[in-house]
């Protein structure tokens, strides 16, 4: 996850208060303009997970069933990651290159803010509707249209509603996209907000005759032999701090790029270390520090439900979720867990039964 940074200013851009879900005359404009449009470009967020692609690609699928021109894409590098081929409709993806400098729509994806579009951020500005469909708290309100929902577990969850909304029926290539978007930000329906609906969705989805083992293989539990030996050297280095996180403990590793170079792997395959890691019983928060080529780090942490790492990952420049977010540091490794220590050390605590703030 990189770092959110507000939008600049401009008619597409100007960020505007998100007070809660998005109200019948919201979901009303959003099919309005969808419906309406012949030409819709798509975008999600760089390095695009599985609710980022899948979200996009479902909503790709609807809208070609409806005879509407979909240009479906994302920034550089523009590369869809293996764990994600499994995805139909990576046939349709545009390179960044070709997307219109002025689209008259664009929706967007899983993106809290306009920077994480990478080389796309432009079209914000430039396009002549902004419909922007997420589930981050951290959404800077950006676009012109919203459709943002925080407590929506994943962000293909408001695409399946907008789906519904559309009178487009559920097929299996629109639900193994919408699927792969719910399991992997539901941490397959062990994330805490997993809800009875959620289930609900996933049951209409498996009714079109998709394969959850398939996509979940695929998604999690399939990686390049190299990827073996890479977990084993992060894992060698976790630390445990109990001490950290105001005495809830913190559990960190780190990733190093040469060890995924010299293992043939690329960046993707280093995204699941943080799920292994936060696995630690003695520790409330995980984290895994990422090095980037251009020196930076970019950080995940997780937590497992006392304390809100997405305001703690805000406060460093970056966004996501309650239980899930990052942000991406400048500095150097001992120069970012410091600061990282302070912000989960200042960041608000939880009732671990509601997820709600705590008393």
């Amino acid at each position: 996850m990189t770092t959110d940074q507000p939008p600049a200013s401009g008619p597409a851009r100007a960020a505007v208060p998100l007070p809660g879900p998005p109200s019948d005359a919201d979901w009303e404009k959003a099919v309005a303009a969808v419906a309406g449009a012949e030409e819709v470009v798509l975008a999600c967020h760089v390095s695009p997970d599985g609710d980022a692609l899948g979200s996009m690609l479902a909503l790709a699928h609807a809208l070609r069933r409806r005879g509407t021109r979909v240009l479906p894409s994302f920034a550089e590098p523009f590369v869809v990651p293996q764990s994600l081929h499994v995805l139909p409709g990576r046939d349709l993806l545009v390179d960044p290159a070709s997307v219109p400098a002025a689209p008259a729509l664009l929706v967007t994806f899983d993106t809290g803010s306009v920077d994480r579009l990478g080389s796309l951020a432009d079209r914000v500005a430039a396009a002549g509707e902004v419909l922007v469909v997420d589930h981050h708290a951290s959404n800077t309100g950006y676009g012109t249209l919203h459709l943002v929902d925080p407590a929506a577990p994943a962000t293909a969850v408001l695409v399946a509603e907008l789906v519904r909304r559309l009178d487009v029926p559920l097929d299996a290539d629109i639900a193994a996209c919408v699927y792969a978007g719910l399991v992997t930000d539901t941490g397959s329906f062990r994330f805490a907000g997993t809800t009875p609906a959620t289930h609900e969705l996933a049951a209409r989805l498996l009714a079109t005759g998709i394969r959850p083992d398939v996509l979940g293989r695929e998604l999690f539990d399939s990686h390049p032999f190299g990827w073996l030996p890479m977990v084993g050297k992060v894992l060698a280095r976790a630390r445990l701090e109990p001490a950290e996180v105001g005495g809830l403990g913190l559990v960190w590793s780190e990733s190093r790029l040469a060890e995924l170079t010299e293992h043939g792997l690329a960046a993707d395959q280093a995204e699941s270390l943080v799920d292994l890691v936060r696995t630690a019983r003695e520790a409330e928060v995980a984290a895994v520090l990422k090095e980037l080529p251009d020196g930076r780090w970019a950080v995940s942490v997780r937590s497992k439900g006392r304390v809100d790492v997405g305001a703690a990952c805000v406060a460093l420049g970056g966004g996501g979720h309650r239980f899930a977010a990052g942000f991406t540091a400048g500095t150097s490794l001992d120069g970012t867990l410091p600061v990282l220590r302070a912000a989960l050390a200042a960041a608000p605590r939880l009732d671990p039964d509601t997820g709600a703030p705590a008393r």
